[in-house]
């Protein structure tokens, strides 16, 4: 299972949005407790695939060192990957599923003529044979204020 804040899906949909007809793609920052993640932050990448955009994306070795690096500093982890489906379902592809890594938690987004749609999350079998269907549940975080004494 895998837990999203309605402001980070919201954004996510967003960039979705703005890089139709062309995939987008970041990666997913949070926790696990060992019952779910918790998607808690998400760093925005750009697409450094050079051909095929609108049905491929790539995140470079330098792209991901750097998230990794981001990811240490707020003492999170990297817990999966996001990217946007353009008139496609959100379903892991053949080429998704060769470039996949078990555990992460790959959130698909299909976007429906510039509209964001079905947004699922997938993870990949140990084996490596296929995806299974990550429970996607959306919240609210309780946002905490102090105020200075």
């Amino acid at each position: 299972m895998i837990n999203i804040d309605t402001d980070i899906l919201e954004q996510i949909n967003k960039l979705a949005q703005q890089a139709y007809a062309e995939e987008c793609c970041g990666v997913l920052l949070g926790k696990d407790d060992g019952s779910a993640k918790h998607v808690l932050e998400i760093i925005v990448l750009p697409n450094s695939k050079e051909d095929e955009r609108e049905r491929r994306y790539l995140i470079s070795p330098e792209q991901y060192k750097a998230a990794e690096s981001v990811a240490n500093k707020k003492k999170l982890e990297i817990i999966g990957l996001y990217h946007s489906h353009p008139d496609h379902a959100a379903r892991p592809s053949g080429f998704d599923l060769e470039h996949a890594l078990p555990y992460w938690s790959y959130l698909i987004v299909a976007v429906e003529g510039g509209k964001p749609k079905a947004v699922t999350s997938w993870v990949l079998k140990d084996d490596r044979s296929r995806f299974d269907e990550e429970k996607l549940v959306v919240i609210k975080q309780k946002v905490e204020y102090h105020r200075a004494e």
